[in-house]
């Protein structure tokens, strides 16, 4: 039977690791409520300028005067994976189910024979897959400084993806991050970026544009804005599922040391009762020996 010294010192323990987790908890739960109106709140402007794209894409197609973000290269051969996870631990499964999306997309293309460039950002995610594909990272994105993600970090990081475009370093270009859908559900999601993929519309909109100038200059500048408006969208949603998955992992985890508490103050009280029996026996053997 365990020592009732160690039993009490374990006890005093995980107490204060449930003070721990509930405080995260509680922090987390905070951190989300201003992640997730972030994030719901920027899914209107982004759909919205995604449509507007789409409405012009339509009408210029894959012809040869047609910006190389939205044609591409005409191959599907290099791809790059821009992999977004935290930049901490302690949320649940949410870096490694960014991680393991990534893991199966990798295999789908390096099985087709298609070669594999990552770059991450989140050191989380970093950590994860360069155990397994360190000789194809180019490039890392830290964010640890970066207290609340801005716009001008997506802008930063989507530069640095268009100039490799630009130079030829790859030809599709993916997203992987986690939508926000609920406290308890954050969905690994995998999104092109690079040609630029539109959803079809169920409904065509009849109405006729001019523009001035040109649908391929109005292009040349609007898409590495959408690169851009992707990323942001993507960092927010990935901002709003770490919370998620952290408040609820964090409720797990205090949920788990109060039943650890109950069992060890069960053990604890068995232990002190079962000395008391004892010095009771001895101290009745030793008056029945007088």
């Amino acid at each position: 039977m365990a020592n009732l010294k160690d039993l009490k010192n374990r006890i005093a323990s995980v107490k204060n690791t449930r003070k721990i987790t509930k405080a995260m908890q509680m922090v987390a739960a905070a951190k989300l409520r201003r992640a997730q109106e972030s994030a719901e709140q920027s899914r209107p402007y982004a759909e919205r300028f995604m449509g507007v794209l789409s409405g012009l894409a339509a009408s210029v197609g894959k012809s040869e005067g047609a910006p190389k973000l939205l044609r591409g290269t005409g191959e599907d051969q290099v791809h790059l994976l821009v992999v977004m996870t935290a930049e901490r631990g302690l949320c649940g499964g949410f870096n490694s189910n960014i991680a393991k999306r990534a893991r199966a997309h990798i295999a789908q293309l390096q099985e087709a024979g298609k070669t594999v460039k990552i770059l991450t950002v989140g050191k989380k995610g970093r950590d994860q897959l360069k155990r397994d594909f360190g000789d194809v990272f180019i490039d890392h994105v830290d964010l640890t400084e970066v207290k609340r993600v801005g716009y001008s970090d997506a802008q930063a990081i989507a530069r640095d993806v268009v100039v490799r475009f630009d130079a030829g370093e790859f030809d599709v270009a993916t997203l992987f991050y986690s939508k926000f859908v609920n406290v308890v559900t954050q969905v690994p999601t995998a999104l092109q970026v690079i040609p630029a993929a539109f959803e079809e519309e169920a409904e065509a909109d009849s109405t006729v544009y001019d523009y001035e100038p040109s649908e391929e200059a109005i292009l040349s500048d609007l898409l590495p804005r959408g690169v851009a408006t992707q990323i942001f969208s993507a960092l927010l949603e990935n901002g709003a599922s770490e919370q998620g998955a952290r408040m609820s992992a964090m409720d797990n985890a205090t949920r788990n040391a109060g039943d650890m508490i109950d069992k060890l103050t069960i053990e604890f009280n068995r232990s002190r009762q079962a000395v008391i029996t004892n010095e009771l026996i001895e101290i009745i053997s030793g008056a029945e020996a007088l």
